[in-house]
């Protein structure tokens, strides 16, 4: 059981990787969010009666808490992929506590492809499958838009030929 486990999160045959344009698209997503950030720490540096190593500590922190982020988010989209087998797919990501998900075909209610301006911008789409059971859901991010449409559609064909027998 062991090996099996270890074979299906090794980028072996029949595993996918997603796109290395996810990584940018999460970063410029961060550094959105980090605008904000900025901001609340340019009105600290404003406001009258506040020390001024406060807002000097909070930017120090911000700045060691974005480079983090930025390394992190490279790390976790290497992480992500899927593979296709003859009755299900699996679907694994992350870095410190692994996922491996296994959607069976036969479970698949709906195959969603979205994708949000920068992720479009940028060429890339998520693919989110949705099942009966809430627990077993799994999205594959970062495929380029015509992978993404091939894996739906082919996700969908194998899911009704496999709940036509339920």
């Amino acid at each position: 059981m062991a090996d099996r486990t270890e074979q299906a999160f090794s980028w072996s045959e029949g595993w996918h990787p997603v796109s290395s344009r996810l990584i940018t698209a999460r970063r410029i997503t961060l550094a959105l969010v980090y605008l904000l950030v900025v901001a609340g720490v340019i009105v600290l540096f404003v406001l009258p009666g506040i020390p001024q190593w406060i807002p000097v500590a909070a930017l120090a922190a911000a700045v060691v808490v974005f480079i983090w982020l930025w390394w992190l988010i490279g790390r976790r989209v290497r992480s992500f992929g899927y593979a296709e087998r003859g009755d299900d797919l699996l679907v694994t990501s992350g870095i410190l506590f692994r996922r491996l998900v296994i959607v069976p075909y036969g479970r698949m209610q709906l195959v969603d492809v979205k994708a949000g301006p920068i992720d479009r911008w940028l060429g890339v789409t998520t693919v989110q499958l949705h099942t009966a059971a809430a627990t077993t859901d799994a999205s594959i991010p970062g495929l380029e838009p015509d992978v993404a449409a091939d894996l739906r559609d082919r996700l969908a064909r194998r899911g009704e030929e496999r709940s036509a027998g339920l």
